[in-house]
């Protein structure tokens, strides 16, 4: 079993990931089964779901790379460690992308095309939500595709093939549900390819380390979240809805897509003179 898996290593890139999520589901669907039984309330039902996959996903990936690989430390090869350097990249990510957020809502402000408004809940307890849903997203999301996934690709391919590869099935797995939702929301995709593209060079830039993917990923969903729930903002019609973004998401309008254009072109310049 042991030869088996060391030869895995040798496989060609989409054997290894098959093979890898394959296995997740096998670990993840009979556990996870009850709770869709048991759990009548769709919100926690999500929550109990997710949770179980990432941390069966985690305990995976301690024992792929211990057995395919022969790195017991993993999860430091991906970038993940535990080190000051990292926090405070994480520190800079943070700041970085909710100061992006609010630069976005801000020019929009200024043209007159929104207007801020008084909060109508406790705003406090939104920010401290807003930090913990955002922190949890962007090391969930950066640990998947820009530790493992980009990894594995990095491992078969050049870099560049390995950069728009991730990103792309970044973006797509973001589509993952019903067909009307997709169609629905498909105005987002470019800025959700242009947000891969700017993880991976941010990664490259801080050598390799995850703290500022997951900072800046954080930061991003961070200030989305204080603006969107605590309901800071509302439009003012002036200009249509896929400039500002459809459905009140600024990934969906030109606007946003904007924003990671510039956002993407500035830490790709980091990359370049690093």
């Amino acid at each position: 079993m042991n030869k088996n898996l060391i030869r895995l290593a040798e496989r060609p890139a989409p054997i290894r990931l098959g093979f890898f999520i394959l296995t997740l589901l096998l670990l993840w669907l009979p556990l996870a089964a009850p709770i869709y039984l048991l759990v009548h309330d769709s919100n926690l039902e999500s929550i109990l779901t997710l949770v179980l996959l990432y941390a069966i996903f985690i305990f995976l990936l301690r024992l792929w790379g211990k057995y395919v690989y022969q790195q017991p430390q993993i999860l430091r090869h991906y970038g993940l460690e535990f080190t000051q350097q990292n926090g405070v990249d994480l520190l800079r990510g943070l700041a970085l992308g909710i100061i992006n957020i609010l630069i976005l809502f801000g020019v929009q402000s200024l043209l007159g095309w929104l207007v801020w408004q008084q909060p109508k809940v406790f705003l406090l307890k939104v920010v401290l939500e807003g930090l913990l849903v955002g922190l949890g997203v962007g090391f969930a999301e950066e640990l998947l595709f820009r530790g493992w996934l980009l990894d594995e690709l990095q491992r078969d391919y050049s870099l560049r093939v390995a950069l728009w590869t991730d990103a792309t099935a970044f973006a797509t797995l973001h589509f993952i549900k019903p067909l009307e939702a997709i169609i629905h929301t498909l105005p987002q995709f470019p800025a959700l390819v242009l947000l891969g593209l700017t993880q991976v060079w941010g990664k490259r830039w801080r050598r390799g380390r995850l703290g500022f993917p997951i900072g800046l990923h954080g930061g991003l969903v961070w200030g989305y979240y204080i603006i969107n729930v605590g309901k800071l903002v509302k439009y003012s019609g002036q200009v249509p809805d896929w400039v500002t973004g459809v459905n009140n998401n600024p990934l969906q309008g030109v606007m946003g897509v904007l924003l990671m254009s510039v956002l993407a072109l500035w830490i790709r310049g980091r990359t370049v003179k690093s």
